[in-house]
């Protein structure tokens, strides 16, 4: 498998269970995409949500009425308890074409990682389902031994625009890009703003 970051602006994800499971996946969702959550009853949760609601019993439903709720779909989520229910609903997303990931039951296309997201990065991490709570460990250490990475990401990119006219060589251009990455005073300055971490570098290394 690959990892991939996906636009799904615009694209429907189809999401079926209504339970917890399927609220989780709801909100990984909520805001990238058109979200339908088809299920018998709605938690709480997702009925909090702003998602689009087919009420509907998986469980006796024909594939006629499951193929229906596909129509359009980019990407489906097999979220109920039923694992044969999963299954059957992967095979018909298969069928049609379409990526799906399932929460019991055969493994899916895809999966959902544990995901950290900010104005300008994304982390995310798995560990193929065999430990869910692993991969929320990396990600929550990832994100307490790196904080300020957006602002260490608008240094990056105000650095690099500098360095290429006044440093013709890309080597070294690239070596004092990771200089600034592994300064420490660097990231104790981005918490008080991006001018005072500025200055900092462009003394240390831009004009010495």
């Amino acid at each position: 498998m690959l990892p991939l970051i996906l636009d799904l602006t615009g694209r429907k994800v189809v999401i079926f269970g209504g339970g917890m499971v399927g609220a989780r996946k709801a909100g990984f969702f909520l805001g990238e995409g058109r979200v339908t959550v088809a299920s018998r009853s709605f938690g709480r949760e997702i009925r909090g949500m702003n998602v689009e609601r087919v009420q509907l019993d998986l469980g006796t439903a024909s594939d006629r009425d499951l193929q229906s709720l596909l129509e359009g779909a980019f990407l489906v989520i097999a979220a109920v308890r039923d694992p044969g229910l999963n299954n059957r609903i992967l095979d018909l997303s298969r069928a049609a074409g379409i990526l799906c990931n399932t929460a019991s039951g055969r493994p899916g296309d895809v999966i959902i990682p544990s995901m950290e997201k900010g104005r300008s990065h994304l982390v995310a991490v798995t560990t193929f389902g065999r430990s869910p709570a692993m991969a929320r460990f990396i990600r929550e250490k990832v994100a307490r031994e790196a904080p300020g990475m957006d602002g260490m990401i608008d240094l990056q990119e105000r650095a690099r625009e500098a360095l290429k006219g006044s440093e013709p060589s890309q080597e070294r251009r690239s070596a004092i890009l990771r200089e600034i990455l592994e300064d420490r005073a660097v990231w104790d300055a981005l918490p008080r703003g991006g001018d005072a971490a500025w200055e900092y570098v462009s003394g240390r290394y831009l004009h010495g």
